[in-house]
C-alpha cells in the first residue's frame, strides 16, 4: 500500500506538478472512513484502475460516483471523499497552475466543483491508458504510462504559457504575501482583464484563490506541525487573527479547524498508519 507524491519527468515538469498516488487493500469486514477535502488550488487529472471513489458535496449532500478517469476542476467548497471496493488505487495528476487550461482549451471557470469524464475530452487515447492501467500493479509503471500519454498531449497544447501562471504559482506558495496580486493587477490595463484572464486560467476570482490557498497552507501546516497553536498558524498565513481563520474554515471547511482536524486523523491512510504526502 502506498500514499506517495512523484515528481515528473522533466518534458512535463512546465505542466504537471507532481503526481500523487494511493493504494488501500481493505478486508470486507473493513469500512473505511471519508476522507475530508476543504478546496485546495488544484485541477486534476485522475485515474482509478482499481475500486471506486463517490464525492459528497457537504453543503448540498449530493454523491456522485466518479468515472474511471476525470478532469477535476478548481474545488471552492468542500467535499468528502468515499472510497470503495476491497482494493483501491488513484493516480492523480496535480497540474501546474494554468497548465489544465492550455492542454484542452477549456475555461476553467467552466469546471469548477465538478468533473469531466475525461474520455469525453481526450477520446480513445484515455480509454487506452485506463486500460493499460488496469493491467499493472506496478507503480512505476502506472506513472510510464500516464506520462506516455501526457508527454503526446503537451506535443499539441493549445495556448502558451502566461505570466499569470507565475503569479499564481507564487500565490500557491505565498498566498500571504499581499503584494502579489497588487503587481500583477497592476501589469494589466483594467482590473476587468485582469480578473478574467485569471478566470480562465485558474477557475475563481483572484481574491477567492486566494483565500483557498491561504486555507490550504494553514491546513498544511497543522499536518505536518501538529504542535503549532492556530494562533501563529493564523498569522504565518496571512491572517489578522485566529477569528479571521475561523471565519475561512467555516466558510470554506465547513466546520471550525479543530473539527476539521478530528475528522482528517480519521482519514483512510491514517488508518493504515500512512501520512499523506500531498499535504
Amino acid at each position: 500500500m502506498i500514499c506517495q507524491d512523484f515528481p515528473p519527468a522533466p518534458p512535463l515538469r512546465d505542466f504537471v506538478k507532481c503526481y500523487h498516488l494511493r493504494h488501500f487493500v481493505v478486508s470486507q469486514a473493513e469500512k473505511l472512513p471519508f476522507k475530508p477535502y476543504a478546496p485546495r488550488p488544484e485541477q486534476t487529472l485522475a485515474f482509478y484502475p482499481r475500486g471506486f471513489e463517490s464525492v459528497e458535496y457537504v453543503s448540498s449532500g449530493i454523491i456522485l460516483q466518479r468515472p474511471r478517469s476525470v478532469i477535476i476542476g478548481q474545488p471552492t467548497e468542500r467535499t468528502n471523499r468515499h472510497l470503495a471496493g476491497s482494493e483501491f488505487i488513484v493516480l492523480l495528476v496535480n497540474f501546474q497552475p494554468g497548465a489544465l487550461y492550455r492542454l484542452t482549451g477549456i475555461p476553467s471557470h467552466e469546471l469548477n466543483d465538478s468533473f469531466v469524464d475525461a474520455e469525453a475530452v481526450f477520446s480513445s487515447a484515455i480509454s487506452q491508458v485506463n486500460a493499460r492501467l488496469n493491467s499493472t500493479g506496478d507503480y512505476l509503471e502506472m506513472i510510464a504510462i500516464v506520462e506516455a500519454f501526457l508527454i503526446d498531449l503537451v506535443k499539441n497544447n493549445r495556448h502558451e504559457s502566461h505570466p499569470l501562471d507565475q503569479v499564481t504559482d507564487l500565490l500557491v506558495r505565498q498566498p500571504e504575501n499581499a503584494r502579489v496580486l497588487r503587481l500583477a493587477e497592476a501589469s494589466f490595463l483594467s482590473t476587468r482583464q485582469f480578473e478574467r484572464r485569471f478566470r480562465q486560467r485558474t477557475g475563481v476570482s483572484p481574491k477567492l484563490f486566494a483565500r483557498i490557498s491561504r486555507l490550504n497552507k494553514s491546513v498544511r501546516m497543522k499536518y505536518n506541525r501538529p504542535d503549532l497553536d492556530w494562533l501563529t498558524i493564523a498569522l504565518q498565513c496571512g491572517y489578522n487573527d485566529y477569528q479571521h481563520l475561523a471565519k475561512d474554515y467555516k466558510d470554506l471547511a465547513g466546520v471550525l479547524p479543530t473539527t476539521y482536524f478530528l475528522e482528517e486523523t480519521k482519514a483512510p491512510e491514517t488508518q493504515f498508519g500512512m501520512r499523506d504526502s500531498s499535504l
